[in-house]
């Protein structure tokens, strides 16, 4: 009897052995899977500063963003009345549009005008910065590009005041095919949009150059329709949209409509009176 209680005593203490390596080994499991879950979770980064969005989505069409009788006065006599479209792949991004013409005066001479419209539309981009940024930019090249135009006779750049967010026009001579050439380039910036318009003018056959006043004062002409035209397509279709409906639900509700019981009912009391006074 006393020899059996230590053996009874080992094989118990044996058979909890598996018990303790198992809840062991559970605990050690469970760290393990703390430990990968901590491991795994994604790393908190700061957000990106969003770009403004580009204020306008569509461009005009070149050839129509000036009106016929600016483009009668400015070139007459053109050889295309409606304009010459320039290539694009993209117009959603880029068009423009040209037109020239030589009137001829015979032995007074003739004169000759050129005149050229062009949009370049910037989207904004989370690398590249806004459409606004991007147009700006664009615009800072082009008058720094005009300015630098090879050939050209005093070129001077000076701040146009109401027209678009930013103008500039810069104007200059030039002299090719032995004819003197007045020059005026005028860059304006609206939102997200670049519009350029160039304009350029000589005298043939003995007639007099014109002035580099007026060639600039046509220039901005131009360019002043030219900036009115971006978004002009959006403030129409919001004009032309309809205005909401009354519901017949609710003009139902606010216009009461007479019962025919009621009506009944106050038809036979007037004729009851009308009976007792006869």
């Amino acid at each position: 009897m006393h020899r059996s209680a230590p053996r009874l005593s080992c094989i118990l203490a044996c058979a909890a052995v598996p018990v303790m390596l198992v809840a062991a080994g559970c605990s050690s499991d469970s760290g393990d899977a703390k430990e990968s879950g901590a491991a795994s979770s994604p790393s908190t980064k700061k957000a990106e500063p969003t770009v403004e969005p580009a204020k306008f989505d569509t461009l005009p069409d070149a050839c129509t963003s000036v009106a016929k009788k600016t483009i009668e006065d400015l070139v007459p006599k053109a050889k295309t009345k409606g304009g010459t479209p320039g290539k694009s792949s993209d117009t959603a991004s880029r068009g423009s549009c040209a037109w020239n013409g030589l009137d001829d005066n015979g032995v007074k001479g003739s004169q000759y005008r050129w005149l050229d419209i062009g949009f370049t539309r910037f989207e904004s981009d989370q690398s590249l910065g806004s459409g606004a940024k991007r147009a700006t930019d664009e615009y800072t090249k082009q008058v720094a590009k005009a300015q630098a135009t090879e050939g050209a006779e005093k070129p001077a750049a000076k701040p146009v005041a109401g027209l678009g967010e930013q103008a500039t026009a810069v104007t200059y001579g030039l002299s090719k095919s032995k004819e003197d050439f007045e020059y005026a380039t005028v860059l304006a910036r609206t939102g997200n949009v670049l519009v350029s318009v160039t304009y350029n003018g000589a005298g043939f056959a003995g007639a007099k150059t014109p002035s580099a006043a007026d060639i600039l004062a046509d220039s901005q002409k131009a360019a002043k329709e030219a900036v009115a035209a971006v978004g002009a397509d959006d403030t129409e279709k919001s004009a032309d949209a309809p205005s909401p409906k009354t519901s017949p639900k609710a003009s139902d509700k606010a216009s009461p409509k007479t019962s025919p019981k009621s009506s009944t009912k106050t038809t036979a009391k007037t004729t009851a009176k009308a009976s007792r006074k006869a």
